[in-house]
């Protein structure tokens, strides 16, 4: 029962003769050694279930230690202390964390911890009670579970005499098994079945027997509960969304379902929308926040220009005209190089803006956080289009997985003008924010649209991601699922928060290791986009090479 209220699914924990001395897990069974004692033995299970649901056995990153066991202990020992770190509220007194690991380096997520292990830092040994990590049959067993293309389905309790392809919003998710797993009327009164509710309480707090989600606010609190309803509910009800913005068709996405280590495949429908304009601005008072001079360094493609006197490469048909006026008896060019210089914008960029019910909530400077990123997002698009960079801007909010919104407020096609300033400024903030199928989104439109060899997506966001179905912990693993797939094709991912008071572990949670960083007020920013830019674009050269 503890293993699986730390690892947030069904598992069972065995003996495993074979393997004295190291406990692993498949995903299903945690096996423990059979010569320890029982502390011992608390602490391996501790340790593997801490790398379940920390996302650190992912099938992506498991792949490549395969015959390479030296990485393999280094990523175990730098993945095993953040995920323990992570856990360390939920876990027994009597497991010191930070004394068996001080000689192990801080990571920020699983691919964070892959990268350091692929570097030449040094790591320190994992103890004894971390375990070991067995590539292949964690693979193994996610094939069997997950590798097909039903794998990311939900089955439905009761079969219906036709197929289902895909259950209803309204229908249970598989999440509520677990969450209710241990209410049982056998054990659910004892002690222990109580301490297990509360704990998944802090987790899903469902009232009045709805849909997770359906009445909950969108924000938690630093306790771990929910904050004031007053500052954060969603305003904004289907009926009210589909009114003002009309029915779609959709493009559906797949969406990372942490518990099951599979994809969810066709799960999420986004659908982009027209947003009515309600506002009359004017680019004229764009301004202060100082972003132009570090943003125009940025972004500078190359361009080959030949016959230069100097340069990277050779000017074959240059050189071989001076051999041929050498030989003649003339006197040769010298101009017989071709040099790079970086003279031309080579950039396409995504603002994505979080438009969810969350960001309406008042900061200390009195502002809300939608003003303050809502202006963040209107300089940057401006300082991009004029210094030559490819821009769009796309608004996202949610309503359950079947009606994730984007609105495009400037498309990469479109000039900037007071049309797209009174579109941007006519956004109300409101529902909820399913951030890993936005972020699929905008990662296809700029690979689809963005005509440049360099794409950056930047997310404007509280990094608060929630919605039916979609909670926090559950969440992070999507967003940060979805923005290593974007790296992974090459697209820097940048996440910056203006004016939001979201701990900063918290954003550290659900962003990984993809550049990210809170700004308490727009002013700030300029001292900062351009390193934030650059550690993006280089991160996505570094992951697309490891892929």
């Amino acid at each position: 029962m503890m293993a699986s209220a730390l690892a947030g699914r069904t598992l069972e924990v065995k003996y495993d003769e074979a393997r004295v001395g190291a406990a692993w897990t498949d995903g299903k069974i945690v096996y423990v050694t059979s010569d320890g004692d029982l502390k011992c033995q608390l602490r391996q299970v501790c340790s593997q279930c801490a790398l379940l649901a920390s996302g650190s056995l992912d099938r992506d990153i498991i792949k490549h230690f395969i015959r390479k066991p030296k990485l393999l202990d280094r990523y175990l020992a730098l993945e095993s202390k953040r995920a323990l770190k992570e856990l360390s509220h939920l876990l027994p007194p009597s497991y010191p964390v930070e004394e068996y690991s001080r000689s192990i380096p801080d990571s920020e997520s699983s691919y964070n911890s892959l990268e350091i292990a692929l570097s030449k830092a040094d790591i320190g040994l994992a103890p004894a009670s971390f375990g070991t990590i067995c590539p292949r049959e964690i693979l193994a067993a996610v094939a069997q579970e997950g590798g097909s293309a039903s794998a990311g389905k939900h089955t439905p309790r009761s079969q219906q005499s036709e197929p289902m392809k895909e259950l209803s919003d309204e229908a249970n998710d598989h999440e509520d098994d677990h969450a209710h797993e241990f209410s049982s009327p056998v054990g659910g009164g004892g002690g222990i079945g109580k301490l297990l509710q509360k704990m998944f309480k802090m987790v899903r707090d469902v009232k009045g027997g709805g849909s997770p989600g359906a009445d909950a606010p969108t924000h938690w609190s630093r306790t771990g509960s929910r904050a004031g309803a007053k500052a954060v509910r969603s305003s904004a009800q289907p009926e009210t969304i589909e009114d003002a913005f009309g029915k779609h068709a959709g493009i559906h996405y797949p969406e990372w379902d942490t518990h099951r280590q599979c994809y969810r495949l066709d799960w999420c429908t986004v659908q982009e929308i027209d947003t009515p304009i309600e506002s009359h601005a004017d680019v004229e008072w764009l301004g202060g926040i100082g972003l132009r001079k570090p943003i125009t360094r940025l972004g500078m493609g190359l361009d080959r220009f030949h016959r230069q006197i100097q340069g990277d490469d050779i000017d074959l048909d240059a050189a071989i005209e001076s051999w041929v006026e050498q030989a003649a008896g003339s006197a040769p060019d010298e101009y017989c190089y071709v040099e790079s210089q970086r003279n031309r914008r080579d950039l396409s960029v995504l603002v994505l803006l979080d438009i969810s019910g969350s960001v309406s909530q008042a900061s200390t400077s009195g502002r809300s956080v939608h003003e303050q990123q809502r202006s963040v997002g209107a300089e940057l698009i401006t300082v991009l289009y004029e210094v030559g960079d490819r821009v769009a801007l796309y608004a996202f909010h949610s309503q359950g997985r079947g009606a994730v919104h984007l609105a495009p407020v400037k498309r990469f096609e479109d000039n900037l003008d007071s049309q797209v300033m009174n579109r941007l400024y006519s956004l109300k903030p409101g529902a909820y924010s399913r951030l890993g199928a936005a972020i699929r989104h905008g990662t296809t439109e700029l690979i689809d649209h963005g005509g440049t060899t360099r794409k950056l997506l930047l997310v404007l966001s509280d990094g608060l991601a929630y919605d039916h179905g979609y909670e926090p912990a559950y969440a992070a693993a999507d967003v940060r699922k979805a923005l290593g797939e974007a790296r992974r094709d090459g697209v820097g991912c940048l996440c910056v928060s203006v004016g939001a008071d979201t701990e900063t572990e918290t954003l550290r949670r659900v962003f990984g290791s993809a550049a990210h960083a809170t700004i308490p007020h727009p002013n700030q920013l300029g001292r900062e986009i351009g390193r934030l830019f650059r550690s993006a674009l280089q991160s996505a050269e570094s992951q697309r090479r490891i892929a």
